[in-house]
């Protein structure tokens, strides 16, 4: 895999060489775009996210769902040699469902526990989909979790490097995770 700066980057750093490892680095996650963009990796994340700590299974869908009239949606932006976000969108229905799974309790409304639990799962694809890369993961930060409610609302990212955007689904509801990356260091 070309994601193995950190060794030697620490390497050169203990002789000396902060310069070269921080130009190392940058050099392999550049060189690795087209691993990194993989939608694959986006997949095993959300699925083993999913799996683990919510206990459901989910697909990945290869259609659009029922939008419902209000959503939900989480950010949570990486900083460091990768910049951009991890969003995760989703009607009211599937989040409620989420915070269920999550809390064992039952929801009627979107509250600030199934926000909270929207914002942490965003949390958990985010870090997961990082750590499925050593060098974007040793060099590449976390912003806490934005939450965002309501109807007729877009986030917009200006020309991002690239863009995976994938739909799953689990028992009846659709929920959305997209990666956008904006800057590659």
């Amino acid at each position: 895999m070309i994601l193995n700066g950190v060794r030697s980057g620490s390497i050169a750093t203990r002789n000396g060489g902060a310069k070269e490892r921080e130009q190392r680095m940058s050099v392999s996650l550049r060189d690795s775009v087209q691993l990194v963009s993989d939608p694959k990796k986006l997949d095993e994340s959300v699925i083993e996210v999913f799996q683990l700590m919510i206990g459901v299974e989910c697909r990945w869908e290869n259609k659009q769902p029922v939008s419902e009239s209000e959503t939900v949606t989480s950010v949570v932006g990486f900083g460091g040699m990768l910049s951009g976000a991890c969003v995760f969108r989703s009607g009211v229905t599937a989040a409620r469902k989420i915070a269920e799974q999550m809390t064992g309790m039952e929801f009627t409304e979107v509250d600030d526990t199934v926000k909270d639990a929207v914002g942490e799962i965003c949390n958990m694809l985010a870090g997961a989909w990082k750590g499925r890369f050593p060098n974007l993961a040793a060099n590449c930060g976390l912003s806490v979790p934005a939450v965002i409610t309501g109807r007729d609302y877009n986030l917009h990212v200006q020309a991002p490097e690239f863009q995976i955007h994938h739909i799953y689904r689990f028992e009846d509801v659709f929920f959305e995770v997209t990666i956008v990356c904006d800057g590659i260091q």
